[in-house]
């Protein structure tokens, strides 16, 4: 069956080989996945979760009773006051967006200190012109970039001295940047220096990827609120849809009467018959998120094992799920991508090429043959065309599909 579906037989080989050194650290996964499934049970039910709740609205959405506990429970999960937890959100980036938009104003000054954000945030923030950006809503923004995958504490300490930052922004995950990913220990620390400086500071964390990969939560180590979406981590595969935002009340309020009115808020909203799938894929996602997290451990210990540069290393503690695997070759990175989505479950007949996509300044690969579209907890995997040609890996809805996706996309780069 191997043989029949492309993975040749030394990439089979090597694969068995690899498994049998990462079972000590497998284990360790599968801890975290248990706890977060006890975090997950318990709130539901703290909430009493019932067959009711599944139940939708329509039209303005009033009493919603299982949006509302919906946002109960996710509150409840990452240690916050309030959530915002909504099928109206149509990606990260648009959460990302109305929080930003509801908490600052003209005159405001946002500071990223996680360097650029994420390419979809150019036109958003303004560093890409558009009439309807913050910084053409007379909103300030500045970014300080990290120092050897660290926090610079010092060009923090003086920014903040001078006054007048709103909003700072932090995220975690590196986009498609070649940094680490920013741990808890790190975020934990830079929030307290910021704290002790400008207390009144919002502290906002971009935590898409991230969620349940270690046992805490940005809120849990001080910041204001943090976002992120459900056709992520969160969704385990199956909400179709949706962003969350969660943390201090006054907070979210903001940012939910920015994606409504307003006056109207947290108020409307109609669920519209996804509720059952939120709750679902929520209760799945710590298993899922093991899955996708042994899935990249894995690609990076095999691909390691071939000559590639990869980050993180197999052994090093990971805070999302994202692999990089720097090739160093065009054709190799296409050829790689064009694998992972020959191991697809759906549109694997379809080959993906770089092409312009929308939010990206480079031509942009993406292989994703995933049942939610764009849903990045599936296997998928996409990468910029710009030297060092480094593919960006992550998902795998169940560790099985993620490592044939992997054994797959190798024996490919070969042909």
């Amino acid at each position: 069956m191997y043989k029949q579906f492309g993975i040749k037989e030394e990439t089979l080989c090597l694969a068995q080989k690899v498994e049998i050194d990462l079972e000590p650290i497998f284990r360790k996964v599968e801890k975290i996945a248990e706890y977060n499934s006890l975090k997950v049970l318990m709130a539901f039910q703290k909430y009493s979760l019932s067959e009711m709740h599944f139940n939708g609205t329509t039209g303005y959405g009033y009493g919603d009773i299982g949006r509302d506990t919906i946002e109960k429970i996710f509150a409840d999960i990452f240690k916050a006051e309030d959530a915002l937890v909504r099928t109206q959100f149509i990606s990260g980036t648009h959460a990302l967006s109305t929080a930003l938009f509801g908490i600052l104003r003209p005159g405001d000054t946002f500071l990223s200190i996680s360097g650029k954000p994420y390419d979809t945030l150019d036109e958003v923030i303004g560093i890409e012109k558009n009439d309807s950006s913050l910084m053409s809503h007379g909103i300030n923004y500045e970014q300080i970039e990290l120092i050897n995958n660290d926090f610079d504490y010092e060009a923090i300490n003086e920014r903040l001295k001078r006054g007048n930052v709103k909003l700072i922004e932090i995220q975690r995950s590196r986009g498609y940047s070649l940094r680490k990913t920013i741990d808890l220990e790190k975020l934990e620390k830079v929030i307290k220096l910021i704290k002790s400086i400008s207390k009144n500071t919002v502290i906002m964390i971009d935590n898409c990827y991230c969620e349940f990969v270690g046992e805490k939560e940005p809120i849990e180590v001080g910041a204001d609120i943090a976002v992120g979406s459900l056709i992520k981590n969160l969704g385990g595969g199956i909400t179709p849809n949706g962003a969350y935002i969660v943390g201090r009340k006054d907070l979210v309020k903001l940012a939910s009467e920015r994606l409504t009115a307003p006056g109207l808020g947290k108020e409307v909203g109609a669920s519209l018959g996804i509720n059952k799938q939120i709750l679902q894929g929520l209760f799945f996602a710590p298993q899922v998120v093991s899955s996708a997290v042994k899935t990249a451990i894995f690609a990076s210990k095999i691909l390691e094992e071939l000559g590639y540069n990869v980050e993180p290393r197999y052994n090093d503690k990971r805070s999302d799920i994202v692999q990089t695997i720097e090739f160093g070759d065009k054709e190799k990175l296409i050829k790689f991508c064009q694998g992972i989505q020959e191991a697809s479950p759906v549109d694997s007949s379809s080959i993906p090429e770089p092409w312009d996509m929308p939010g990206y300044t480079d031509k942009v690969i993406m292989a994703a043959g995933t049942f939610t579209q764009g849903s990045s907890i599936e296997l998928s995997c996409d990468a910029p065309i710009r030297p060092p040609h480094t593919a960006f890996l992550q998902g795998g809805l169940t560790y099985e599909y993620g490592k044939i996706g992997l054994m797959k996309a190798i024996s490919r780069i070969g042909e």
